[in-house]
């Protein structure tokens, strides 16, 4: 392959699979789409943030076959088995009815976050083998996409469920969107094969690393590794205050005073938010190195839900608008996170693997969102729920001075 057409792949490749990480963060709209669901079938926060916890699951263990999927039948199979999986529940959870909950279980939480899981590993592993030279950036942008479907989608799902379209209208056309959008992305994926030269990876200067031994780990080795569990339970705990704040971001913008309008523009202002801290820290990571850039997303997170406590605390419309620009900044790093650790501390030749396993804080970030939902019945406000996330925050923070490769 010569260098411009490469250069041309790269970068239409990225591209490509930018927008279908767009449709696919459907999921990360959960906060509007529950909404009609919530009226429609009179389903409580309880039941519906299970729903959610579900889905953080299944796009966990759906992140985990990917991995084995697409190693096994090839990048295109997977991405199209993920369309027909994810595509369909989420257009089945328009045709709902009745009030048997256990059913949104099983197309939304099930069959949506398992699809979208696969599509999720095997999108970010198969495209960043192709920018081995801006690991971060790459991630950065793919991580983009995904956390701003929360605010492109998200938005035209609120305005379509008040037209005739309605709840299973929307759901329908969101469903067949992101069917296609996965399916076109996996007829033109593929892998680099042995003949294709990537540009190096640029050293970084001293200041910047921390000089790591270079070697590939695989999954068993990298779970022996004290600095994998550590780096497990920092980025789940900080990735909980941004998952669970998302959760509820909605009702917590009404619960301060705000329209309901303005509550679903506040929710599209937290993805974009999300969207931009992805980008910045891919950045980061590629600039500043690992443990600078994880330092400064962790402090974010603190301050974040510091000041999201005190717009609670002080029925503050203007303060809820910053906590959750914070919020949003201070979570969309967590995934570059995910991915830069992973590949730095473990190589690139297990990546796909072990980015799965890892990616599964997810299922302990989304425990706690549904914990603090519950909290939020039991006290009758946001309070508890964000003195709980400020203090996971900070415990994240002792964790992160102490992670070293060991």
């Amino acid at each position: 392959m010569s260098d411009n057409i490469k250069t041309s792949y790269r970068r239409s490749i990225l591209i490509l699979a930018v927008a279908a990480m767009l449709f696919a963060g459907i999921i990360y709209a959960w906060s509007i789409l529950k909404v009609p669901l919530s009226t429609d079938f009179g389903w409580g926060a309880e039941q519906l943030a299970l729903n959610y916890t579900l889905t953080m699951c299944f796009f966990c263990i759906g992140g985990l076959l990917g991995s084995l999927l697409s190693r096994k039948i090839g990048v295109k199979l997977s991405t199209a088995f993920s369309a027909v999986l994810a595509g369909g529940g989420i257009a089945l959870t328009g045709l709902l009815g009745g009030n048997n909950i256990f059913l949104l279980y099983v197309t939304y939480a099930f069959m949506g976050g398992l699809g979208i899981g696969i599509a999720y590993n095997v999108i970010i592993s198969t495209v960043s083998a192709w920018f081995p030279d801006k690991k971060g950036f790459c991630s950065g942008c793919l991580m983009m996409g995904f956390g701003a479907s929360s605010l492109i989608l998200g938005n035209l799902a609120d305005f379509l469920f008040k037209t005739q379209l309605g709840r299973r209208g929307t759901f329908i056309i969101l469903g067949a969107a992101l069917f296609a959008a996965l399916l076109l992305t996996g007829l033109i994926l593929k892998r680099p094969d042995e003949s294709v030269i990537l540009p190096a990876v640029r050293e970084k200067s001293s200041n910047n690393t921390e000089n790591l031994e270079q070697k590939d780990y695989t999954t068993i080795q990298m779970l022996k590794r004290f600095s994998f569990w550590r780096g497990f339970a920092l980025i789940a705990l900080v990735t909980a205050v941004g998952n669970s704040v998302i959760s509820f971001a909605r009702d917590l913008a009404l619960s301060v005073g705000s329209a309901a309008t303005l509550a679903t523009t506040l929710v599209g202002v937290l993805a974009v938010c999300n969207g931009l801290g992805r980008i910045i820290s891919g950045v980061l990571f590629d600039t500043l190195g690992r443990k600078k850039t994880m330092l400064i997303a962790n402090i974010l997170t603190i301050v974040a839900a510091g000041t999201t406590l005190v717009s609670v605390l002080c029925s503050s419309v203007p303060l809820c608008f910053i906590g959750l620009c914070l919020t949003g900044l201070s979570y969309g790093c967590c995934p570059t996170m995910v991915t830069s650790f992973i590949s730095e501390f473990y190589g690139q030749k297990h990546f796909a693997s072990n980015f799965s396993v890892m990616n599964c804080n997810l299922i302990c970030a989304s425990f706690i969102a549904t914990a603090c939902s519950s909290l939020q019945t039991t006290f009758g406000g946001y309070t508890v729920p964000f003195i709980l996330l400020l203090a996971l925050g900070t415990i994240a923070l002792l964790l992160n001075l102490s992670i070293k490769k060991a």
